[in-house]
This record gives C-alpha cells, sequence and structure tokens, in this order.
C-alpha cells in the first residue's frame, strides 16, 4: 500500500498539433492558455490542478504556455489570459473538425468550471 497517492496533473501542450491530436481521441480537452508573469493565470492554477484530477479519466486538462506554444494561442484566437475553452472532436468518421463547447476568460469560478466539463461529457 502507498504512503501517497500520485496526483494526476494537466497535460503540459508542447504544441498545436499535440493539441490536435488529444482532441481528436475522443475525449473532451479542458485548455488553460496561461503565460507567466499573470497573477489571475497563478490564482486559477490550484482550481485546474484539482479539474485534472477530479476529471481523470473522463476529460484531458491541458496546459497551454503562451511562451512555449504561441502557434496554438494564434489558431484559437487566445488575446488574454487567463483563458479556458472545452474542446471536442466533431463525431463524424473522418473528420478532423474541431468543435469548442465553451469558452471563458479571467477568473471563473470552479463551480462553473466543473459545469461546463459535465455538460461536454453529457453531450
Amino acid at each position: 500500500m502507498a504512503l501517497f497517492k500520485r496526483r494526476p496533473k494537466p497535460v503540459r501542450l508542447e504544441s498545436v498539433d499535440q493539441l490536435l491530436e488529444l482532441v481528436r481521441s475522443g475525449t473532451p480537452v479542458f485548455v488553460d492558455f496561461w503565460r507567466d508573469g499573470c497573477q489571475p493565470c497563478r490564482t486559477m492554477d490550484g482550481i485546474i490542478n484539482e479539474l485534472a484530477e477530479e476529471f481523470e479519466g473522463r476529460a484531458v486538462v491541458v496546459k497551454a504556455k503562451a511562451e512555449e506554444t504561441p502557434e496554438t494561442f494564434v489558431k484559437f484566437n487566445v488575446r488574454a489570459t487567463p483563458t479556458f475553452m472545452i474542446l471536442t472532436g466533431v463525431d463524424e468518421p473522418g473528420s478532423k473538425a474541431i468543435h469548442q463547447r465553451y469558452r471563458a476568460t479571467g477568473l471563473v469560478k470552479k463551480d462553473v468550471l466543473v459545469r461546463s466539463l459535465e455538460q461536454a461529457l453529457a453531450s
């Protein structure tokens, strides 16, 4: 029996292609777009870690850092941080389309994010 359980962490995004691959896997993807020096981003960090733990196996929680993946910010037209999105793939066979189920910028209450992820999982 392990004394400490390892907690799941959000996936650190390395490229826009990695994000597209995660979305096409069929699991809802919650993306936290953030940058260094952003106080609201630091405030939301604990909540994002909790979401990664609570939705383990049901959804993928991803952190996209502006300095590391600027092409992702351009692709999804993110102009402010933190910005949160829930992305899903389209259910049509062979389709490469992405559906944005939720988008918010700034400080967001955890229950709002949880409710949005639950709705994405239900549909």
